[in-house]
């Protein structure tokens, strides 16, 4: 929850908006674009969408602005608005997930831990590669619940889900990432080091 300073600034910040104002729009832009980049960056990886997604998210919150009730915080409500973008971006593509193969050599970095470094990108590329075989439902869940660890509650809030719902598809995301590590030494690996990590 915001702390009521915060939240009488989203409001006057989107008053000004409502108001032309060029300023609060890019001002609200500043604010906020970061972590709606990372929060799509969470969702989809590396992704050559990138720029067009972040774009069309704030194409939508300027266009949804007089909708917004100061009921959730600004962050919130645009959070939620980012996840929508990318379900219909999940949804309205068919595209295969990369092909699977170790990192060329060229990128290990040379000095101590290159190697290290570049099977841990190769890792990340394969738990996306994973992502990429969920449903957009699930992959969603999963990511806002596991990876960006928020609450069940709040990613239920951020999907427009029921709690039960959203358990139900983090429990089939999990199940997933576990069935495509037992057939992946490299992505079964890369899981067990970030669990001994955390």
């Amino acid at each position: 929850m915001a702390s009521p300073a915060v939240y009488v600034d989203d409001v006057l910040l989107v008053d000004r908006c409502l108001g032309g104002e060029e300023a609060a729009a890019r001002e609200l832009f500043r604010r906020h674009r970061a972590g709606v980049h990372a929060c799509l960056f969470r969702m989809l990886g590396s992704n050559r969408d990138m720029d067009d997604l972040l774009q069309e998210v704030f194409l939508q919150v300027f266009q949804s602005l007089r909708g917004w009730r100061a009921e959730a915080s600004l962050a919130t409500w645009i959070d939620r608005i980012a996840v929508r973008v990318v379900y219909r971006y999940l949804a309205g593509r068919k595209a295969a997930p990369p092909p699977l193969g170790l990192v060329d050599d060229d990128a290990i970095a040379v000095g101590p831990g290159g190697a290290r470094r570049a099977m841990a990108r190769e890792g990340v590329r394969r738990l996306y590669a994973a992502l990429e075989r969920m449903s957009p439902a699930a992959r969603v869940a999963f990511v806002l619940f596991e990876i960006e660890g928020r609450s069940m509650a709040e990613v239920a809030e951020a999907t427009g889900a029921s709690v039960t719902a959203t358990k139900l598809r983090v429990w089939r995301g999990r199940r997933a990432l576990e069935a495509a590590a037992a057939e992946d030494p490299v992505l079964r690996e890369y899981l067990k080091t970030e669990d001994d990590e955390a």
